[in-house]
């Protein structure tokens, strides 16, 4: 890359940064003392800060996004020629990449049939609910309209997603919250609520309808998961788990909604995270990964029969789905997303990802026997985590503080980006996490797993 400080001089920039500029999830008393980061370029995994040092990200943008990697110019290209020929409508209007991105998006999900378009991953799950509290009120003279959502999990950052998100210390001190959200518990088996169970993913389940049946299943419309649970850990589900989830959904009427905004468009190795359970939901939300950060683009699809209900009284003026997202009716992002899709199929990166990921989970198992520190090491794809922990055998949390520790030490002493779980848990934001692009070769995930190698030689030596 061409960065070279004497030649690029963006000190101008780092100013208007530090004087201007709010970032997301940051205590901004460090940048008295220090310069926030500012990446300027990339290309591949591979970005750049404004003093030109080369970082390995092995989260993809930070948040599980840029899946088809940087410096993707095809996917640019397709994006201005778009906005030059017609750049937005407002979504009671159809455009032609919104048509054809929708048409290979349902290609892609068996059983789906109909994409509602706005712009970020909040955005397409308050649309789920709207569509829930709506059925209820058309269908069930409004009393089938509480949703649930599980511990761990997360759904945006709105405070009606919040309400569904079972993270502690992602919701504190923003409530009070929307009503009618019910939390159910979490399946993560290494930390059995039951102890030592035969059949864990069936009693994880089986708490869901423990909890519909204690809420009364004529008050109960939804259900929303995620696939793999992300920010609350890397969880994957248990054994006969999404199975029975299915049932119960079924036999209670209540609609399931999937969270693929982390897991979609090939995250875990399957276009989406619940193709790997043989689930068949009613409505999946996603974004993130759709246009791999490229343009802003969410996405709402719904089975034919949940869209049939919206149109069954044309005579009812308030029968319709009375919703609109302004930002859903940019072209960019579905201009952006059909160019995302056909790199993903042409350069097989579902396989790609799946090789890599079972070469970087079965890297990540050599750490656990080398490092006491590590408890547990889970995840699908390119989607892993390693949890950390003070003790294996009582399986105690290692504290936040040093799990920082270890993921700074990643960042500035072999320049890669790791993520972890961030003031989302109270005494449980302990797993490190990663996701690199799918692009990832055996090189790359070697240099990740050396840089975390290094990071906690250092960190017990310290400690």
């Amino acid at each position: 890359m061409n960065i070279h400080v004497g030649e690029n001089d963006i000190s101008h920039v780092v100013s208007a940064d530090k004087a201007h500029v709010w970032h997301h999830l940051t205590q901004h008393a460090k940048f008295d003392a220090v310069d926030p980061l500012i990446i300027v370029e990339g290309k591949g995994l591979r970005v750049w800060n404004q003093a030109g040092r080369e970082h390995l990200d092995a989260v993809s943008g930070g948040v599980w996004t840029v899946n088809v990697g940087y410096g993707r110019a095809t996917i640019a290209d397709a994006v201005r020629d778009q906005l030059v020929k017609m750049n937005f409508f407002g979504g009671t209007m159809g455009s032609v990449p919104a048509a054809l991105f929708s048409q290979r998006l349902v290609e892609k999900m068996p059983g789906m049939s109909r994409v509602y378009y706005s712009s970020s991953g909040s955005e397409a799950n308050e649309k789920a609910y709207k569509i829930v509290r709506q059925i209820a009120h058309n269908t069930y003279g409004g009393k089938k309209h509480k949703i649930l959502y599980r511990e761990r999990d997360y759904h945006g950052t709105t405070i009606t997603a919040l309400s569904s998100g079972g993270q502690n210390e992602r919701r504190d001190q923003y409530g009070p919250y929307t009503p009618g959200f019910v939390e159910v518990p979490h399946c993560l088996e290494y930390r059995s609520q039951w102890g030592d169970v035969d059949d864990y993913g069936v009693r994880a389940a089986n708490a869901i309808e423990e909890i519909i049946l204690r809420e009364g299943p004529d008050t109960v419309g939804g259900l929303i998961l995620e696939p793999i649970t992300a920010g609350g850990g890397v969880i994957t589900p248990p054994r006969g788990y999404w199975e029975r989830v299915q049932e119960i959904c079924r036999k209670y009427d209540v609609l399931l909604i999937i969270d693929e905004v982390v897991c979609g468009m090939g995250r875990t190795g399957t276009w989406f995270g619940y193709q790997h359970y043989g689930v068949e939901p009613d409505i999946v939300t996603m974004a993130k990964g759709v246009a791999s950060g490229y343009a802003a683009i969410s996405c709402t699809v719904t089975t034919e029969k949940v869209f049939q209900m919206f149109r069954s009284d044309p005579d009812d003026h308030m029968s319709y789905f009375r919703d609109i997202s302004t930002f859903g009716g940019c072209t960019a992002g579905p201009a952006a997303a059909l160019e995302n899709l056909r790199i993903l199929e042409d350069e097989r990166l579902l396989e790609n990802c799946t090789a890599m990921g079972e070469y970087m989970l079965g890297r990540l198992g050599e750490l656990k026997e080398k490092h006491a520190m590590i408890g547990d090491v889970r995840g699908k794809g390119l989607f892993l985590g390693a949890e950390l922990v003070a003790d294996r055998e009582t399986k105690e949390p290692l504290p936040e503080n040093l799990v920082q520790a270890v993921a700074g030490d990643c960042l500035a002493n072999n320049a890669v980006v790791i993520g972890m779980t961030n003031r989302s848990l109270s005494g449980l934001n302990n797993t490190l996490c990663f996701s690199p692009a799918l692009i990832c070769t055996k090189s790359d995930v070697d240099e990740i797993i050396s840089a975390v190698d290094g990071a906690l030689t250092r960190a017990a030596a310290a400690n």
